[in-house]
């Protein structure tokens, strides 16, 4: 679903990302851990096209999307920092407008299900800026419920998220693996990697300088690894 093969990316002078290569299988989770700087985000922007690699190719549900990103771009959804919101818009006219953008049905029973779903079809038409950050990050949430996308990558996608949220990211997450799509996930959170991925990687410096099944690594271990591999101090999971 994903393939991704020497990818770099310089800014000026500065390597952001150095041959990273990576596949993601469909019904795959592949979440990436790494300390600030490590390209994680510029990983994702690749993979999501909104920035186009400097070598490597790309190629995502079958579509080279080098050659024509606007195909593979139908294929993503990608859930980036903040919540991403329109704070002068109802919770209802977020999604309507998101949904009416990508051309799909943006009537309002399909709406209030997907609000149903992150549970905020009570503040439906609530101006958004009145909501809590973490009802606006399950609000932004709500746009991958609608959007079914083959391709979903989210960049640390727990920040900000009350319990609720983050139940309903977990079940989500696991609905989507059983469906066949294919995840990447940033994180910072060392618990929620093993919990939801299938394999975890590591970047440092540019450089995706592990890539292993979630199943042959521990805490303990996976802390171990990314002090060594890293050099960088160990986050709280």
């Amino acid at each position: 679903m994903i393939a991704a093969t020497q990818i770099r990316k310089r800014f000026g002078l500065h390597p952001a990302l150095d041959a990273v290569s990576l596949a993601v299988e469909p019904g795959q989770c592949l979440a990436l851990l790494g300390p600030n700087g490590a390209g994680k985000t510029t990983l994702l922007r690749v993979l999501a096209t909104l920035l186009r690699p400097t070598a490597g190719a790309l190629r995502l549900a079958g579509v080279d999307a080098l050659r024509d990103p606007e195909a593979a771009r139908a294929r993503i959804g990608l859930v980036g920092h903040g919540s991403q919101v329109y704070e002068d818009l109802t919770a209802l006219e977020n999604l309507r407008f998101w949904t009416a953008m990508r051309g799909a049905d943006a009537s309002r029973p399909r709406l209030l299900a997907a609000l149903a779903q992150v549970e905020l079809d009570a503040v439906a038409d609530e101006r958004t800026r009145t909501l809590s950050a973490g009802m606006k990050r399950r609000l932004g949430l709500a746009r991958l419920a609608l959007a079914e996308p083959e391709i979903l990558l989210l960049d640390e996608p727990y920040t900000g998220l009350d319990q609720r949220g983050r139940k309903w990211l977990a079940e989500f997450l696991s609905g989507r693996k059983a469906a066949g799509r294919a995840l990447v996930v940033a994180t910072h959170s060392f618990a929620d990697a093993l919990a939801i991925a299938d394999r975890v990687g590591i970047l440092a410096g540019g450089r995706l300088v592990l890539d292993r099944p979630s199943a042959e690594l521990t805490a303990d271990g996976l802390f171990r690894l990314y002090g060594e591999l890293t050099g960088a101090e160990v986050e709280a999971a």
